[in-house]
Parts: C-alpha cells; sequence; structure tokens
C-alpha cells in the first residue's frame, strides 16, 4: 500500500490546497456573452471597457479563450508577436494576469502605478518569462491601473 503524503516537508502543517480562480469551469465550449456578464456581474462593464480601451490603444489584438482546471476560461487578448494580458473572469470581479520583466517592474515604480498594484508586482513569483501579475479588478481605479501597466508592458517590450 503507498503512503500518500499530505504535508510538504519544508513547511508545517498541511499544504493548503489550490483554490480555483475563475468561475467559468465548464470546459465544454468558451463563455458565451450572456455566461460571461453573469459571471462578472457589476464588474462587467470594467471588462468591456478594458478590452475596448485596449484595442484602441495597443491594438491591432486577437482574442483567444482557453480553459485550464485550475482556472476555468481565460481570455488571452494578444498582440501579433506576444500576449499582452490574461483576463480571467471570478465572480463579481475579473483578474488581469501580466508576465512582467524586470524592466516593466521598475517603470512601473517611476510611472506612478498605484501602491497597491506595486504591492502585488513585489510580491509576484518569478519565472523565465518574468514576473506572475495577478491583480482583481473590482473598481475603475484597478481598472486605470491594469491600463497603466498594460501600456508600460507594451513600452518595455518593444
Amino acid at each position: 500500500m503507498a503512503i500518500r503524503r499530505t504535508s510538504n516537508p519544508r513547511r508545517k502543517g498541511p499544504t493548503p490546497a489550490k483554490k480555483p480562480v475563475g468561475a467559468l469551469r465548464d470546459p465544454s465550449a468558451p463563455p458565451a456573452d450572456r455566461e460571461l456578464a453573469a459571471a462578472l456581474g457589476a464588474s462587467e462593464p470594467l471588462w468591456r471597457r478594458l478590452t475596448r480601451e485596449l484595442r484602441v490603444a495597443h491594438g491591432p489584438l486577437a482574442d483567444a479563450w482557453s480553459f485550464s482546471t485550475t482556472s476555468g476560461w481565460t481570455l488571452r487578448v494578444k498582440q501579433p508577436a506576444r500576449v499582452l494580458v490574461y483576463l480571467t473572469p471570478s465572480r463579481s470581479h475579473f483578474l488581469a494576469s501580466f508576465a512582467l520583466g524586470e524592466k516593466a517592474c521598475a517603470a512601473a515604480r517611476d510611472a506612478g502605478v498605484p501602491a497597491a498594484i506595486l504591492a502585488i508586482i513585489d510580491a509576484a513569483p518569478r519565472y523565465a518569462e518574468g514576473r506572475g501579475v495577478r491583480i482583481p479588478v473590482r473598481t475603475t481605479a484597478d481598472l486605470e491601473g491594469v491600463l497603466r501597466i498594460a501600456a508600460i508592458k507594451v513600452a518595455t517590450t518593444r
């Protein structure tokens, strides 16, 4: 009989279970507009504004939905050469996720990005592609911060 390890030997206590991130979890098909609107709730106008303003400022952009068992459905907003941002619908808000290089992180500090977003950037895990930054968007101020980060990402990766 195999012993199943329930905790990380480097940590005290059990390993916390990963909480699912996204609200749209049916893998059979990408979400329809009404499903997206229902999941986003009051943040749906923020989602629409973000996608519209990204297209105006950084277009042409292509959208591609992808599904994962941990995140559910995520919208990849892509420029021709790279993904600009990943948008993951959650209940009553959404996550805007970026892979930010160190130049972009430094530029964010110099650009007057809100302190809450800088704290998220500083705490983000580092990967080969850059820091994995996930910003929850619930308010117009959050949206403005995400638009600023997107502009910084574009400016520092040309």
